[in-house]
């Protein structure tokens, strides 16, 4: 790792598997910045006024406020930033949302996604309701979606099980790992 960059960790996976409680645990146990999900709060605003759900034109507009979100923090941030999602998801929310459909510029950032490492969560922890969520029989082939995307791209990544404490203690030997590594 070069002096002053900052490490790039993506919490990566299916909905409710716990990517922003590990996130936030996993920031106050390195003392540095987690980047919440900005399309948790724009599309919830979004069905708070009017009911409605995610459309396509959205998620250009998501996709530039998670990388503007990230940005700012990450100018901020003690040697890791821990993300709570990125464009690799946006792409695949689109595709499995709009019939297989992604913009070229959604692709693009994607594909050429500048994170460092991945951590997927697993699905072994319960679902959980809310406004946003909309797959909980889909669970399986929404993890299969994500790792294969994760190679197909060869993005580094390791998969992490278990109970928050688990998640934790798993998450921070491979960071650790990675650190040494760098």
């Amino acid at each position: 790792m070069k002096k002053n960059k900052v490490l790039k960790i993506v919490l990566f996976g299916p909905e409710s598997t716990g990517k922003t409680t590990l996130a936030e645990r996993l920031a106050a146990y390195y003392k540095t910045n987690w980047v919440p999900e900005y399309a948790r709060e724009y599309l919830q605003k979004k069905w708070d006024y009017s009911k409605d759900a995610c459309s396509l034109e959205d998620l250009p507009i998501i996709m530039k406020g998670q990388s503007n979100l990230e940005d700012k923090l990450l100018e901020k941030s003690n040697r890791l930033i821990f993300c709570d999602t990125n464009s690799v998801v946006t792409q695949i929310w689109s595709e499995t949302h709009f019939n297989g459909y992604c913009s070229k510029e959604i692709l693009y950032n994607a594909k050429n996604s500048n994170h460092d490492f991945y951590l997927l969560t697993d699905i072994d922890i319960p679902w959980k309701k809310d406004d946003l969520r909309d797959r909980p029989n889909e669970r399986i082939k929404m993890l299969n979606i994500f790792k294969t995307k994760l190679d197909q791209y060869k993005f580094p990544y390791k998969l992490i099980s278990g109970s928050l404490q688990t998640r934790i203690q798993k998450s921070i030997k491979i960071i650790d790992k990675i650190i040494l590594k760098s």
